[in-house]
């Protein structure tokens, strides 16, 4: 994620809500991409400082003002409550239980990035209505009780995540069970949108075999897919695959690389918003070209190479503990055109 700038020049997360330096409220503008500083006026509206924003008037996102778990505004014009992200919502926890607030603020938080990653690559942002019931949407359950769960993953357009994954303890329990390198929120808000994605690029498009000739063939039974994955996994999964979960079935290597891929940019964004320089054979490794592939897996490579070596030194486990082949390239190579051709509108998905 690039780096933001308060008007005052202090430099800005885009989690912010206050800057301490010029003590202005702040908020992010989806319209604009952007954290800007805010002016009240007497009407309760406020009034985005940031330039670009041309004096634009907005209100808060009704989950920023009275319940504290956003921070995105919503323009003035728009009678819609919500943000662009939170009108997402589906189904949000029961919030009489003291430690949904908590974990609820978690999920969302791990969604605005999701969210915005997807406006600023520019793919199309389509939620769920009467005209269109496979578009986006977010369900966070709790188990409803003991020894029943709630099961993360994506059904035609909702995407459902166990509100017991904002737990950090049991989110380290369940991926040492799992036997899993890695398992955060924002990689399961990932993971899932390239199930949904998945669905708007291939299915019922006809374009189906582009998909197969790199992923294999989704037509084959998941549920017994992934029962013969837990119960007898790939023991040899690392030459064709970015995780062993990836080489369950095609739908879920899909979806592995999708957010793999997701990863990819939103470092290298991140790295080349701290002005981190990389060198191969002397010269400096940038960043900005995102439309050539190789050159952004070449300085992925170098990234996650420094992002390790960064973690041994602290004594900390590899910040990046996958290993990228000849075919996971090429695979994320698949991502990458598919993205770009949409992005570019060489080709529209649909609902697009």
């Amino acid at each position: 994620m690039r780096r933001f700038q308060c008007q005052c020049g202090n430099h800005l997360y885009f989690d912010n809500t206050y800057c301490l330096n010029c003590h202005h409220q702040l908020g992010f503008l989806p319209d604009r991409l952007t954290v800007s500083a805010l002016r009240q006026d007497r009407d309760g509206l406020w009034t985005a400082l940031n330039p670009e924003a041309g004096q634009r008037r907005y209100r808060q996102c009704a989950h920023y003002e009275h319940s504290g778990v956003c921070n995105w505004m919503v323009p003035a014009e728009d009678p819609n409550p919500h943000c662009l992200a939170c009108r997402l919502n589906h189904v949000i926890p029961d919030l009489s239980v003291p430690v949904n607030w908590q974990r609820w603020g978690k999920l969302e938080a791990a969604k605005r990035r999701l969210i915005y990653q997807l406006l600023h690559i520019g793919l199309p942002i389509h939620g769920r209505t009467p005209r269109d019931p496979s578009g986006l949407a977010f369900a966070f359950l709790a188990d409803p009780i003991e020894g029943q769960s709630v099961s993360t993953g994506h059904t035609n357009g909702l995407i459902t995540i166990n509100i017991g994954e904002a737990d950090p303890v049991r989110r380290e329990a369940v991926r040492e069970k799992l036997g899993e390198p890695y398992r955060t929120l924002l990689g399961h808000f990932r993971h899932e949108s390239g199930h949904y994605f998945w669905e708007r690029f291939f299915a019922d498009t006809g374009r189906q075999p582009t998909f197969r000739a790199v992923f294999g063939d989704e037509r084959q039974d998941y549920g017994q897919a992934l029962r013969q994955h837990y119960n007898q996994p790939n023991r040899y999964w690392q030459e064709q695959h970015i995780s062993r979960y990836a080489s369950s079935h095609p739908w879920e290597d899909w979806a592995e690389t999708w957010a793999h891929y997701l990863h990819m940019r939103d470092a290298l964004e991140t790295a080349e918003g701290l002005g981190l320089v990389l060198e191969d054979e002397g010269k400096a490794v940038s960043f900005a070209d995102r439309d050539d592939f190789q050159y952004l897996l070449n300085a992925w490579v170098k990234l996650t190479m420094a992002m390790n070596s960064m973690s041994r030194s602290m004594g900390s486990p590899d910040m990046y503990p996958f290993t990228i082949t000849p075919t996971v390239a090429e695979k994320l190579e698949a991502v990458h055109r598919e993205v770009h051709a949409v992005v570019t509108g060489e080709r529209r998905p649909p609902g697009g």
